[in-house]
This record gives C-alpha cells, structure tokens and sequence, in this order.
C-alpha cells in the first residue's frame, strides 16, 4: 500500500482533490476530520485540551470557536495546543492507515494542512501539494463562514509558503483551472503509483510498505 501525505494552504482545494483521490478508490483520512472527533464528545482530546483551555470546554466536548479565540493572536497558547494536538491526529492517522492496509487498500491519503510543517511528511510514501493563484486562495478563504482578513493572515503566517510547498512536493495539483484540469492531474498520479506499486511488487506476490 502507498501512503499519501496530501496538503496544501488554506482555501487550495484539498477537500475537492481528496474527494477526487477517492473516487479512484483511495482511502482518505482527514486531519481536519479527526480533530472534530477528538474533540468531540467523549474525544480523546477533550481532557488534554481542557485542561489547558478550561473555558473552552462545554459538557464533554470542546467548543472549537472558543478555543480558537482562547489561542487566536497568542503564539505561546497555539503552541501548547499543538504539541497536545498533533502527536493525537498522528497516533488516529497511522491507526488509519494500518486498518487501509488490512482491507486490502492499494492507495490510502492522508490529508494534513500541515504536513510539512510538522515533519508528518517522514510518515508517508509521497507528497502531494494542491495549489491556486494567491488571489483565488485569498477569495475562497473570505466566503467562508466566520472568515475575516485578520483570520486569514494568522492562518496564513502558520502554514508553509505555497512556493516552498510546492518545491517540496512529490506532485502538484493546480486547482485554479477547474475540478476537471485537476482530476486529470490525480488520474495521472495513481496511474504513476500504480505503475510503481507493480513495478516493486516481488516475484512471492507480497508487497513491501509503499508497493
């Protein structure tokens, strides 16, 4: 099985590519998705959280507007939730990617905003960057509920400049052009992967990690 690390910033389409990955059969596993979960009611993340962000805790879930005014603006309160965070969303991923590999999954993908700013990079087999023009990103980001221009910039000073993502990337999907110009881009990564996958496979039939 080939493990994906998909990324990308803010706005860039990685929900619409990660949808496209899987209709091509790829298992997909969402960061953002396992968040909501482990903060969710009786999530694996709540005590931890609430335990530094009391006022944010509501029942036995995290409300996640209040934590994110409980860290906006504060670099030394996102850290903290991060480093409670981020080893979590890494545990349920590779618990993910083991179960994929157990249902018989040829191509299983991670999605992870962060990838590379959290080295999560080193856990997967290939990387995949999706990308569009800084003015579509910035328009996309603002429709979005709740979103303001002060937001997006905190966001945006997190994350990865999207020139450094894409040199770093094993692939780039342009997402600027059309659902379809980037569909054609993942068909041709999987037909790639795919290829590789057969071209690794040993004479036995067993297949090593990221074949």
């Amino acid at each position: 099985m080939i493990v994906i690390g998909l990324t990308g910033g803010i706005a860039m389409g990685k929900s619409t590519v990660a949808a496209q990955f899987a209709r091509l059969g790829a298992r997909i596993c969402s960061a953002d998705a396992v968040v909501h979960r482990l903060l969710g009611e009786g999530g694996a993340g709540v005590a931890p959280v609430a335990a530094l962000f009391p006022q944010a805790l509501t029942g036995n879930h995290i409300d996640r507007a209040r934590l994110g005014r409980a860290v906006f603006g504060d670099k030394a309160a996102l850290a903290a939730l991060e480093r409670v965070l981020h080893p979590l969303v890494a545990r349920e991923e590779m618990r993910f990617a083991a179960a994929s590999s157990r249902l018989g999954a040829r191509v299983t993908v991670l999605d992870i905003p962060l990838l590379f700013e959290t080295d999560a990079h080193q856990r997967v087999d290939v990387t995949v960057a999706v990308t569009a023009p800084h003015f579509l990103q910035r328009q996309r980001a603002l429709l979005r509920p709740h979103m303001t221009p002060e937001k997006l910039q905190a966001v945006l000073a997190r994350q990865l400049a999207d020139a450094h993502r894409r040199a770093r990337a094993d692939y780039v999907i342009p997402t600027g052009l059309g659902k379809a110009y980037s569909f054609a881009h993942v068909k041709r990564i999987m037909h790639d992967l795919a290829t590789r996958s057969e071209a690794t496979r040993p004479v036995d039939g067993r297949s090593p990690r990221g074949a």
